[in-house]
C-alpha cells in the first residue's frame, strides 16, 4: 500500500492509501488526504489540486498534456496536478503554493 506524506500549512497529514488511488477522488469522498488537500474540477482544469512533489516523483508517469498546458514551468519546478495521478507507490507532497 503507498505511502502518503502530505505537508500543508506547516502541518504534515500521513495515511496510507490503496493501490491505483487518485487522492482527489479519495478526497471526494471524505477519505485521506481529506479535508486537507485542496482541489476542484478533477479533470486537469483548474489546478487547484496542484502539488509539489518532494519525494516519490521518479515512480509518476511524465505529465499528461494536462498537466503541460496548465503547469507550463511550474511542471520544472516538481509541480504535478494530483487529480491526473494514479498512485502505485508511496509519494510526498507539499500544497502550500497556488498555481
Amino acid at each position: 500500500m503507498p505511502r502518503i506524506v502530505f505537508h500543508k500549512s506547516g502541518a504534515v497529514h500521513t495515511g496510507e492509501v490503496a493501490d491505483n488511488t487518485n487522492l482527489v477522488v479519495r478526497a471526494a469522498i471524505r477519505e485521506f488526504p481529506f479535508p486537507h488537500l485542496r482541489f476542484g474540477c478533477g479533470m486537469g482544469k483548474c489546478g487547484k489540486c496542484a502539488c509539489r512533489i518532494l519525494e516519490g516523483g521518479e515512480a509518476l508517469p511524465p505529465p499528461n498534456w494536462k498537466e503541460t498546458k496548465r503547469l507550463g514551468a511550474k511542471i520544472d519546478e516538481g509541480f504535478r496536478l494530483v487529480c491526473q495521478l494514479w498512485l502505485h507507490h508511496s509519494l510526498t507532497l507539499a500544497q502550500d503554493e497556488t498555481v
